[in-house]
């Protein structure tokens, strides 16, 4: 697959292909959290279902049955973003790294939530409706990407790991091209889904 990428640092890229996974009605108060283990340290995030009812229980999907594990962010780019979640960046993965996916896509789920520092979105290619696994988290302001891409939470503990992400030393691949590629890998060991409600199982 080809690798998309868009201008002015607007693109968050990725190619994936399929159907979506069913969305499950919850709010924000009830909703689980996530806490993205990396190399680097630890990140909780926090879910927006009440906007983003689809992207989250995919998320959620993913990180239940172990897709990001060891997957890792490929894409950094200091004061705006990090993104991860392409299964092409696991130890003897195949394909371009910010091309693979899950197998399907999801409907974007655009809302009023802002880009602003911390918050987690979706990562897409140029078509709306072309998300799969991979998100970014913005390490600034990008509320150019208001209503553009799916804002669907925001990390509520371990800043400092994203700042010691986002600081670290980039390069470009080849010439003219974005300066973005991390020059040490940064893998997500796992996504652990906490604070799930239990379900009383009956006699």
């Amino acid at each position: 697959m080809k690798l998309q990428s868009l201008l002015a640092l607007c693109a968050l890229t990725l190619t994936a292909c399929g159907g979506s996974p069913s969305s499950k009605t919850m709010n924000e108060s009830s909703a689980p959290r996530a806490i993205i283990h990396t190399t680097a340290g630890d990140m909780t995030v926090e879910f927006w279902p009440e906007v983003a009812p689809r992207t989250v229980d995919n998320f959620l999907k993913l990180s239940r049955e172990g897709f990001y594990d060891k997957t890792a962010f490929h894409r950094i780019i200091k004061g705006f973003m990090i993104q991860g979640g392409c299964p092409n960046t696991k130890p003897g993965g195949k394909g371009q790294p910010g091309t693979g996916g899950p197998g399907y896509q999801i409907k974007a789920e655009f809302n009023n939530r802002s880009h602003t520092k911390g918050v987690l979105s979706m990562a897409r290619s140029a078509e709306p409706d072309s998300a799969g696994s991979q998100f970014f988290i913005c390490h600034g302001n990008a509320s150019f990407l208001n209503n553009k891409y799916t804002a669907f939470g925001k990390v509520i503990s371990g800043e400092d790991v994203l700042e010691k992400i986002a600081n670290i030393p980039c390069v470009a691949t080849h010439e003219g091209a974005e300066v973005s590629t991390p020059t040490q890998r940064i893998e997500v060991t796992s996504v652990e889904v906490v604070g799930e409600a239990k379900v009383e199982k009956t006699k």
